[in-house]
């Protein structure tokens, strides 16, 4: 396993136990290069390249064809059957291996009915076989708008929400991570050429929620120990983040590794083998959202926090301490670190370490001045009342 913060390494036992020191916050600048890195990549991808929007979005028509008796080509599609009818730049998909989907800008209804009987004739079908649906341009800038404002007001009301909930700083730091996660799943999209449908915008809204309840998991531990500053030994903000971020470390994984089961199943089963093209548009997008949602509320939202809080009064004189004092700020400290806590137990004790057992006058408490030291022998057995009281008379 990794090493801790410390320098010592950790076990697999570490992690199941939540006993693990990881430093998730106190080197942020690793994070912030990784993250920037792949942010700045989907941008160039999204500038230059762009997305490619479905018929929902950009308008068009679109048929769609069950080809009999032959495996259908794209190549053969396009050459034989659009690029005479001067088609030669449509998108052409194939749909579970025997069907054919084939989208274009919108046509008038007679160059419509040509496209209809090509396709019929290549795929040995009725022309009244091949569906055919069209979308106007007003209503694909319908939907884009609708699905901008629908994301628009749910960032309002997360900011709100988490506002009220923590603190502005808290709040913008799982704003950001959730912007994050778009900007990543969007250049996922433009870099592999994937369409983007309705099903992609539900898919996104889907793992914006995924990723604010892990933030939120993981910053109810930060505020439930932020009562506990001062108690540990060379104690910051940034080492009880690291502390809160390592309690609730496999939870975390746990839950986003469920999430993922059926993602995977969707895209392996459902899309792969069983030839769901609609399932795959919601499914990848849902798998590349559940990866960036869990790595970003760990290594942006927290990273962010802490460094946004550090700044303050309060935690820049405890850091300026803790460092007075010549402890690592950014060290999670063990739980037996606590002031008035109990000893560490045996197994974590230094392994050279080897108890002596104390000599006898060492061992043996010393009386107060003036009071004789009682005989260290074995004590007189007590003699019986009778031959007390006999010797008395």
């Amino acid at each position: 396993m990794s090493p801790r913060a410390d320098g010592s390494r950790h076990t697999f036992s570490d992690l199941i136990h939540e006993r693990t020191r990881f430093d998730f916050a106190g080197r942020p600048w690793r994070w912030l290069l990784l993250s920037g890195t792949a942010v700045l990549i989907c941008l160039a991808s999204l500038g230059f390249k762009g997305l490619n929007l479905g018929i929902d979005f950009e308008g068009g028509t679109s048929w769609q064809v069950e080809v009999e008796g032959k495996s259908p080509s794209v190549g053969d599609v396009r050459d034989d059957v659009l690029q005479p009818l001067g088609l030669a730049d449509a998108k052409v998909q194939t749909l579970g291996g025997d069907s054919i989907r084939v989208q274009s800008e919108e046509l008038p209804a007679a160059e419509r009915r040509e496209v209809t009987n090509a396709l019929a004739a290549y795929a040995g079908v009725e022309p009244s076989e091949v569906s055919v649906s069209s979308v106007g341009p007003t209503w694909g800038s319908t939907v884009s708008e609708k699905a901008l404002r629908a994301l628009l007001i749910f960032f309002g009301i997360v900011a709100l929400y988490l506002s009220i909930r923590f603190e502005w700083k808290i709040a913008l730091a799982m704003i950001l991570a959730m912007v994050h996660d778009i900007i990543i799943t969007a250049g996922v999209y433009s870099l592999g050429g994937f369409e983007v449908t309705p099903a992609t915008v539900v898919a996104f809204l889907t793992i914006l929620g995924f990723s604010l309840y892990d933030s939120v998991v993981v910053f109810d531990k930060v505020r439930e120990n932020s009562a506990t500053l001062g108690t540990v030994r060379g104690d910051t903000y940034t080492a009880m983040v690291n502390r809160s971020m390592n309690q609730v470390l496999m939870r975390s994984l746990n839950t986003s590794f469920v999430a993922l089961l059926p993602v995977v199943s969707l895209l392996v089963v459902g899309s792969g083998i069983m030839g769901a093209v609609a399932l795959r548009d919601f499914a990848l997008a849902l798998f590349v959202g559940l990866v960036t949602g869990t790595y970003s509320s760990i290594f942006v939202a927290v990273p962010l926090v802490a460094w946004l809080k550090e700044r303050e009064p309060r935690y820049r004189a405890l850091r300026e301490r803790a460092v007075a004092a010549g402890a690592r700020p950014g060290v999670p400290a063990p739980e037996h670190a606590r002031v008035g806590a109990a000893s560490p137990p045996a197994s974590e004790a230094a392994p050279d370490a080897v108890a002596e057992p104390a000599s006898a006058p060492e061992a043996a408490e010393s009386p107060p001045r003036g009071v004789p030291a009682r005989p260290t022998g074995p004590a007189r057995a007590p003699r019986p009342r009778q031959q007390r009281r006999r010797k008395r008379r």
